[in-house]
């Protein structure tokens, strides 16, 4: 185990991280926007299987609806296309949704903002075919899902081209040697933060207290976002996840940011 350092756009050195496997990195890309290389996984791997039918259906609809975690730079009118012959809206917002778990946020978020393209990104099986049911049958055609690692995905996605990103209750990761598997750190944030459009939000939750605290000193030691903790917005709908942290006494902290550089 090592102590590491990570440098802002800014040149400013953020406060050394205990890390185990190595330093996570930043690297150029060819198209402008950041990559990062981590040596640990950000999620926790969980078993639960799909039954015969739900395979059937996970299998079929994967790959009409999912974006392959590894590629070329991504164009969201090959995304998203609007319809033989007609060109997308470029007013249209691209949201990049990480990690949905079950669903329930990013299918009834999708509902109420039909305006805006989605991209849900998860690495378990019953939540992505959650998903995948609802854009085909109810429908959601303006949703697809990337069933992998966001860390790698983000080398496909262009720089300022996200209008929203959320991550919503990720893996806590509670204990002291595994806060280096945290999703939102100062690495992953300067990476999403070069891929979001000027004036597009990043939208954070969590129900730990000390990773609410990590999340909004990195974010504010980010030099390009504006923001902070807000009260609880009634667009992020209620989930069974979180109802069972409240339920055990854990109330949830929301903190919204403004990319205005």
């Amino acid at each position: 185990m090592r102590d590491h350092a990570v440098e802002s756009p800014d040149g400013v050195v953020a406060e050394p991280t205990r890390t185990r496997g190595g330093p996570a990195m930043l690297t150029e890309s060819e198209s402008g926007a950041r990559n990062v290389r981590r040596p640990a996984l950000t999620f926790k791997v969980r078993r639960r299987g799909l039954s015969d039918k739900r395979r059937a259906e996970f299998d079929e609809w994967i790959t009409d609806w999912s974006i392959p975690m590894d590629g070329p730079l991504l164009d969201w009118a090959d995304v998203f296309p609007a319809g033989e012959g007609m060109a997308r809206d470029p007013a249209r917002g691209v949201v990049l949704d990480i990690g949905f778990g079950h669903g329930e946020s990013t299918i009834r978020m999708a509902h109420a903002e039909p305006e805006l393209d989605v991209i849900g990104v998860e690495v378990h099986d019953p939540g992505v075919v959650t998903v995948l049911d609802a854009i085909v049958n109810d429908p959601l055609p303006h949703v697809r899902v990337m069933h992998g690692d966001v860390v790698p995905f983000l080398d496909r996605i262009a720089p300022e081209s996200l209008r929203v990103v959320r991550i919503f209750f990720p893996d806590p990761w509670k204990k002291q040697r595994q806060h280096h598997r945290r999703l939102v750190r100062s690495d992953v944030v300067t990476a999403l933060v070069d891929r979001m459009e000027i004036g597009g939000h990043l939208h954070l939750a969590t129900d730990i207290v000390d990773y609410a605290e990590l999340m909004q000193r990195v974010c504010d030691g980010e030099s390009r976002l504006d923001g902070g903790v807000v009260e609880r917005p009634g667009s992020r709908p209620l989930t069974r996840f979180e109802q069972r942290g409240l339920d055990e006494g854990r109330p949830p902290t929301d903190l919204i940011y403004r990319r205005t550089t």
